[in-house]
Order: structure tokens, then C-alpha cells, then sequence
């Protein structure tokens, strides 16, 4: 199994003037624990760092440090996280079919997760890893007061890693900008292409490292495991 790991972090909500996955996680880089659940997958079998030419010294110094199994290629991105997940499929090599797509912020997800994710994807188009939502959610209107109030029940939290047919998805990709479409997800452009996505149900701990907070929460929990 192929896997894209977008790695531009901005450091900004970070209060940080450099790549978030790059600040520090219990004495290592946060990529390099998401990088190590990866490698530890047993269907994980080659890696596509998706980032900024910036940061390759970093990248490569912990790689080097980390002495991965798996082959690991650097692709440059592009401006958003939907551009940069574009050049990585570019960047596959030719044979691949199928793709995991990982963002690099998610450090805490386990190889479990990315082998069910694999195995999931033998037989789908797409899919996404999620939870259900666990708070009451509410729609707010551009007035400040509340819309409505969703059925919780049919509400799920959409993670990483997300999977697909390699093909299927540069498709996708490739109406999106003919289209205009700007998503945050590549679920969103499978659904906007009106292809089915499967829901995979992801890990509660399997949270994205965008505020100082978060590296409390995850430090925290990987101490515990």
C-alpha cells in the first residue's frame, strides 16, 4: 500500500514561525511519530513525504535517525493541502492502484488503524476514517444565532488516513480544478464527484496537532500507551 503523508504545517495557531511538524513531541519531531506508526503498518509498504523544499533537511535528518523499512520519496506541494495532495499523486510511482492519505499532523494514529484502513480499501473506491460525534453540534447563521440543530446521531468526525482508487481520485482531482471546488478533505471531491465513500471508524485519540493544547493532549496520551 501506497501512502501520502501532506507535511506544509503552518506553525501559525502554533504561535511558531516554522513547520508545526517539526516542534518537539516527548524529545522527537511530531512527524516522526506519525512516521513511525506507519512504518510499524504491515501494509504500509511506501512513503510520500508531500511538503515544501524548506523543510527536506529537517525531513531527511529524522528519517535518518528513524531508519525506516519502507522506501520514503520527497514530493514538493503546493499552496493548499488540496494542491499538495494533488502534486503527491503525481509523485506516486506508476504502479500504484491504491493510496492512504494521512495528514503528517496526525501523530497519534496507531498501525492498527492504517492496516484496517488498507485492508478496507481491497475492496472500495474511497473511504474515510471517523468517529461519531460526541457533542450536541450547532448550525449558526452569519447572525450570530443558532440555525438549527443537527441529528447527532447521523454526524461522524472525519479523520485521516483516507484511501482510494489512485486513478479515481487524480479524476477527481483533475474536475476539481476544472471546477473551481476547494475542499479540505479528498472525501469532499469524492462526494462532489458523487462517488461513494466508506466510513472506516478511526480511533478517538487519532487527533490533529494544530494548537499548543494538542501537544499537551498528545504527549499526554502517548505516555499512556
Amino acid at each position: 500500500m501506497h501512502l501520502l503523508i501532506p507535511a506544509a504545517g503552518s506553525g501559525r495557531r502554533m504561535g511558531s514561525d516554522r513547520n508545526k511538524l517539526l516542534l518537539p513531541l516527548l524529545g522527537q519531531p511530531v512527524i516522526a511519530w506519525t512516521l513511525q506508526a506507519a512504518a510499524q503498518s504491515e501494509a504500509i509498504d511506501w512513503i510520500g513525504i508531500v511538503g515544501q523544499p524548506q523543510d527536506w533537511q529537517d525531513f531527511q535528518q529524522i528519517l535518518s535517525q528513524l531508519n525506516l523499512s519502507q522506501p520514503v520519496a520527497f514530493i514538493q506541494g503546493g499552496a493548499t493541502r488540496q494542491a499538495s495532495v494533488y502534486c503527491g499523486l503525481q509523485g506516486l510511482p506508476v504502479a500504484a492502484e491504491r493510496v492512504l492519505i494521512h495528514d503528517g499532523a496526525r501523530c497519534l494514529a496507531t498501525p492498527d488503524l492504517f492496516d484496517r484502513c488498507a485492508a478496507a480499501l481491497q475492496d472500495s473506491l474511497g473511504l474515510v476514517a471517523a468517529v461519531p460525534v460526541k457533542d450536541t453540534i450547532k448550525l449558526v447563521g452569519a447572525d450570530g444565532l443558532v440555525a438549527s440543530t443537527p441529528d447527532r446521531s447521523q454526524l461522524w468526525a472525519a479523520q485521516t488516513p483516507q484511501g482510494f482508487e489512485v486513478n479515481t481520485l487524480k479524476q477527481c482531482h483533475q474536475q476539481g480544478l476544472q471546477q473551481g471546488w476547494e475542499v479540505t478533505d479528498d472525501a469532499a471531491l469524492f462526494e462532489k464527484a458523487e462517488l461513494p465513500v466508506r466510513l472506516v471508524l478511526g480511533e478517538e485519540t487519532n487527533l490533529k496537532v494544530t494548537t499548543p493544547m494538542d501537544l499537551t493532549i498528545a504527549a499526554f496520551i502517548l505516555q499512556h500507551r
